[in-house]
């Protein structure tokens, strides 16, 4: 779900403030309003999850490994209600003239719009986990960038989720929630992904990063180092990745790990890579090698915001983007440009890289403040002229998980 969200420059700084929290009650009030004027009545609740941005850890979630993502504030927020009959009937304000509406005793219905699958594949993983739901009114505000790498999906779904089992008077852990989420993406929309981006939407820490271990999905709260703000430029490169060649990243690494004979590419070291990569087909060694690489890296990375070491920052950023650009390559031309760009103007004192399932999306930096205007200049002016894009630019909040806003 996706509102003008371009060209945040302001830096609301990396804790929740009170414009954040304003802005979110202000959010629910107009999705209250547009609900009760839609349905004739308010809603009985309004959830909502946040997106999210990984610092790094790509493509390493899937594969059992380390990930190191941080909440951001867009969100998607869903009010429900509910009805006395079988039927679910949803608007998305975002997408006016759209809904969706289907009966739970008829889920074979023709889908509507696209949107709509999410809303189907939260319904259908509850009903298989033996929840029992009402028909419901539903209704959906969102401001998470889509085709950004920002995890637009992953907000819908866990919010989703969270108004959902609340409509009926269940509470799961955010673990749970998660790992419904992501299994209405794997099982019915179609997308193989890992976990991280619902985890992280259902857990996050206010002011932290997490470093997750996807083997147990154990989260460590990491403090960002409080000099450094969070640029994260969007490229306008459209990316799918169902249609993407996501998928096909995941069975390169399975096969790799199958050839190597591990259950997956976590259990990989140094060592067993280097007596076995002659006999690896390319390209299974190329995406063994990085996923090997990047989840040290992630690991160090955690350990460089605990003492503010700038120049590993820089060093472990970069070669977790040289990785994903050479070895598992998922990076384009234009992404690469805004992170040379990027890299130009942090020096020694910030790093950047390529976020998100690749293919096009976003580059995340850590930057000094003062910097945050000469990054976004030089982008400006280089950017258009080298690519004919222009760039847009969100320096959010780094936000808590999903929750409850309000009871009607």
């Amino acid at each position: 779900m996706t509102l003008a969200v371009a060209d945040q420059t302001t830096g609301k700084g990396q804790y929740q403030s009170s414009q954040y929290q304003s802005s979110q009650y202000q959010n629910s009030q107009v999705l209250s309003r547009a609900f009760a004027a839609a349905f004739g009545r308010p809603p009985s609740l309004v959830a909502q999850a946040p997106g999210r941005v990984n610092l790094i850890g790509e493509h390493t979630d899937y594969n059992q490994g380390f990930v190191l993502p941080c909440a951001i504030d867009f969100h998607t927020l869903v009010a429900v209600r509910p009805r006395r009959d079988r039927k679910v009937q949803v608007l998305a304000l975002n997408y006016p003239g759209e809904q969706e509406s289907f009966d739970l005793s008829a889920p074979e219905a023709t889908p509507g719009p696209g949107w709509g699958r999410y809303v189907r594949a939260v319904f259908q993983v509850l009903a298989r986990s033996g929840l029992e739901l009402p028909g419901c009114e539903l209704m959906i505000l969102g401001d998470v960038p889509q085709g950004a790498g920002l995890s637009s999906s992953a907000a819908l779904e866990i919010a989703l989720l969270l108004a959902l089992t609340a409509l009926i008077g269940v509470q799961l852990p955010p673990a749970e929630l998660a790992r419904l989420g992501q299994m209405a993406e794997n099982d019915f929309v179609g997308c193989a992904c890992g976990i991280m981006d619902q985890l992280i939407s259902a857990a996050a820490v206010a002011g932290h990063a997490s470093l997750i271990d996807c083997r147990d999905n154990s989260l460590s709260p990491v403090a960002l180092p409080r000099e450094l703000s969070l640029l994260i430029v969007n490229s306008n490169v459209r990316r799918g990745l169902v249609d993407s060649e996501y998928n096909l990243r995941r069975q390169q690494c399975r096969e790799a790990a199958n050839l190597l004979g591990l259950t997956s590419l976590r259990d990989l070291d140094e060592s067993a890579l280097g007596e076995a990569i002659g006999q690896l087909p390319q390209l299974p060694g190329m995406r063994a090698g990085h996923v090997l690489g990047e989840n040290r890296r992630t690991q160090a990375l955690a350990r460089a915001f605990a003492r503010d070491d700038r120049a590993a920052i820089k060093a472990l950023m970069a070669a977790s983007h040289a990785s994903m650009r050479d070895l598992f390559q998922i990076t384009c031309p234009q992404i690469d440009l805004l992170v040379q760009l990027l890299d130009s103007v942090a020096g020694t004192r910030g790093g950047a890289r390529m976020t998100g399932g690749g293919f096009g999306g976003c580059v995340v930096s850590l930057l000094p403040r003062e910097l945050l205007p000469e990054a976004r200049s030089l982008i400006n002016r280089e950017y258009p002229a080298q690519t004919g894009l222009n760039a847009d630019f969100y320096t959010p909040a780094v936000v808590g998980g999903a929750h409850l806003l309000e009871h009607c």
